[in-house]
């Protein structure tokens, strides 16, 4: 994880789950993270994935006022199935994960810009009120922000973080261990 924003938001959410797999939306107090609010935003888990919440700094990147907007249309239609599939192991595994995305204007002689997103789960009772907390930001500031709107992002590079495995109840009746998501039981061949 390489923006500020997303290194904040995550160690709050870290540290607010403390040893669940997830915090709850009511453990989550926008003034703790009041620096990086501008680029967070809160996804109500559904197949568009609506904005609930978008920070004022996401909104300028975009041109626009997001919420209630859908998540996954930012993106390419090439990129859309992608986005929903890494929401859904968010969700399902109760996992972070971190991309890289790219976005460009409709404007060519402006160069694209480079963002990080950042994705995370948020413990819920019933499915109607999933949600995920993430940033979004770019690497660097471009000068145009706020002027020029970013069109269709391209989804890049993922990783997982922030497996709860190690502190999650239901984990530690089993032998193994998760590890990106994945249950790896010891045993096999000693060598």
């Amino acid at each position: 994880m390489k923006h500020p924003s997303n290194r904040e938001l995550f160690e709050y959410w870290n540290e607010r789950r403390g040893e669940r797999l997830a915090p709850e939306r009511a453990d989550i107090e926008p003034s703790a993270i009041r620096h990086v609010l501008g680029d967070t935003f809160v996804l109500e888990v559904t197949d568009n994935h609506l904005f609930r919440l978008a920070g004022t700094r996401l909104c300028a990147l975009f041109g626009r006022e997001l919420k209630a907007e859908s998540f996954t249309r930012l993106w390419q239609r090439s990129g859309q199935t992608a986005i929903r599939e890494l929401i859904a192991v968010v969700m399902e595994e109760k996992v972070g994960i971190v991309a890289s995305a790219t976005g460009s204007t409709a404007d060519e002689t402006l160069a694209p810009v480079q963002l990080e997103l950042l994705l995370l789960p948020l413990a819920f009772q019933s499915r109607g009120e999933a949600r995920v907390i993430g940033a979004m930001a770019p690497m660097a500031a471009p000068y145009w922000l706020g002027a020029k709107a970013v069109g269709p992002l391209t989804l890049g590079m993922f990783r997982h973080i922030g497996s709860g495995a190690e502190v999650a109840p239901r984990f530690k009746a089993a032998a193994g261990r998760i590890k990106h998501g994945l249950t790896v039981y010891d045993g096999g061949r000693a060598g």
